[in-house]
């Protein structure tokens, strides 16, 4: 754990330092929420400003640890912009919050307005910084085939997650076929009743960490069981089966159905999805025959 922080620090101070001041903002605002039992749309007002800090620093502490394994400071501008941008995201999240007002899809005021312009636009930016990473990873040699996999395909699924937002601001709320702010799971939120755009984005997002957490634990299984092949062919599996359950919750959303709430076409996607993983899996993990001499 050390040597990940250690490398994350190494990697962009700036993100770092991101990662650490949005794990103390997780806090403060955990306690916050139990202090003030004030309500926003059906759900705890403190709760909103809570899930993005605690995503921002599990986002924030990927993005740092990813750039350590690129040379020098490559890419550190593009880290300074979502520092930049996460910053001001957070800071307009938590003033609206102690408002008691929506700080998304507000626009019940010029100012509230002015202020959600200002979170899409850099929102976008952090986006867009993000992507370019992205492109750097992939043109980047790595001698560590299985965690450069993992880093590449956890980003470009990442941005995918991160795109659900657009769609988000495109439906002008995250609930589709019910009204935001009605029957939710607990603490996420996610509608009940209805479809929910905002679950693609939180799994699709966290790619980030999955994918390269997946990755460090096939490395402390013995080369004699795994080789490097089948580790690189398992992690890129993984990555296809994440990226296609992101595309099935967001095609369950858009269909309007909550996610505990399947109907029989989600469910035989989602069993497609499952046997074509499988079957993967078992050509990932099966060994070459070894040759025999005479």
């Amino acid at each position: 754990m050390r040597t990940v922080l250690a490398d994350a620090r190494r990697g962009h101070p700036g993100l770092f330092g991101v990662t650490v001041a949005m794990a103390a903002l997780t806090l403060v605002t955990a306690v916050l929420a139990v202090v003030d039992q004030r309500e926003l749309l059906g759900a705890p007002l403190w709760f909103k400003p809570l899930k993005f800090s605690l995503s921002i620093t599990l986002y924030g502490g990927a993005l740092a640890w990813m750039l350590s394994r690129l040379p020098g400071r490559t890419m550190w501008r593009a880290g300074w912009v979502i520092v930049a941008g996460v910053a001001i995201e957070m800071v307009i999240i938590v003033g609206q919050a102690a408002r008691g007002v929506r700080s998304h899809f507000n626009d019940d005021s010029g100012f509230d307005a002015i202020l959600f312009a200002i979170m899409g636009a850099t929102i976008t930016v952090v986006w867009l910084a993000t992507l370019a990473i992205a492109l750097r990873f992939l043109r980047e040699r790595s001698d560590d085939r299985v965690t450069s996999t993992a880093v590449r395909i956890g980003l470009l699924v990442g941005l995918a997650g991160m795109a659900v937002g657009f769609l988000l601001s495109a439906n002008g709320g995250h609930a589709v076929g019910v009204p935001d702010g009605g029957p939710g799971l607990a603490f996420v939120g996610w509608s009940t009743t209805g479809g929910d755009l905002r679950i693609a984005h939180f799994v699709g997002m966290h790619a980030l960490q999955v994918l390269p957490l997946l990755a460090a634990g096939l490395a402390a299984v013995g080369r004699e069981r795994l080789d490097e092949t089948a580790r690189v062919r398992i992690v890129q599996v993984a990555g296809a089966a994440y990226a296609g359950f992101v595309v099935l919750v967001t095609w369950q959303a858009l269909r309007g159905q909550p996610l505990l709430a399947p109907d029989a076409v989600t469910l035989a996607a989602l069993g497609a999805l499952l046997l074509g993983t499988g079957v993967a899996l078992a050509a990932a993990l099966r060994r070459p025959p070894v040759p025999t001499t005479v």
